[in-house]
């Protein structure tokens, strides 16, 4: 079907109060196998809108999935490499978006020779991340509102592992 395939493009500023939605929506309904509603609740207390969000949003790479012209995800990258948000809309999730939002995110960092992506990574897209060979690097606890919540240290190292055994001097051959 041609209305269900999913575009990827660049944000519009105009769309930040959808992508605020995506978030809310995405923590509050889409978190619920792995995090209570009190830790949801101080997560995402609010939607996130406004001036705010959108120097947020368009302060890095921000990266959003839409179907039939509409965003459903959307997926951040500043310079450094850090991956700070990672949504997708709770009726569009485990269908493959996510994935193809990361594909294109670690694509523009490959092009901008970022050697390292890391993210602060929830339960919600560890997974995700794990699929594409990203490692925890350890389990935090962090606080929101007073309410502790688990997340994850990840990485995953983008520079080319033959460059980096090219190095290594085998004993053998001195």
């Amino acid at each position: 079907m041609q209305n269900s395939s999913i575009e990827i493009g660049g944000f519009e500023a105009s769309e930040a109060d959808q992508l605020g939605i995506i978030f809310f929506d995405s923590v509050r309904d889409g978190a619920t196998e792995f995090y209570s509603l009190e830790q949801r609740q101080a997560w995402a207390s609010k939607t996130p809108s406004g001036p705010s969000w959108v120097s947020r949003l368009a302060a890095q790479k921000t990266l959003v999935a839409r179907k039939a012209g509409l965003p459903v995800g959307f997926m951040t990258l500043d310079g450094d490499g850090y991956i700070d948000l990672a949504f997708v809309a709770p009726g569009h999730q485990r269908q493959g978006i996510g994935g193809s939002l990361y594909a294109r995110i670690e694509a523009l960092a490959r092009e901008a020779n970022i050697t390292r992506l890391h993210s602060q990574a929830s339960y919600l897209v560890r997974g995700l991340f794990e699929q594409q060979g990203w490692e925890v690097v350890r389990q935090q606890q962090i606080e929101r509102a007073g309410v502790t919540l688990t997340n994850f240290l990840m990485e995953k190292r983008l520079d080319d592992p033959v460059k980096r055994t090219d190095v290594v001097v085998n004993p053998e051959q001195s």
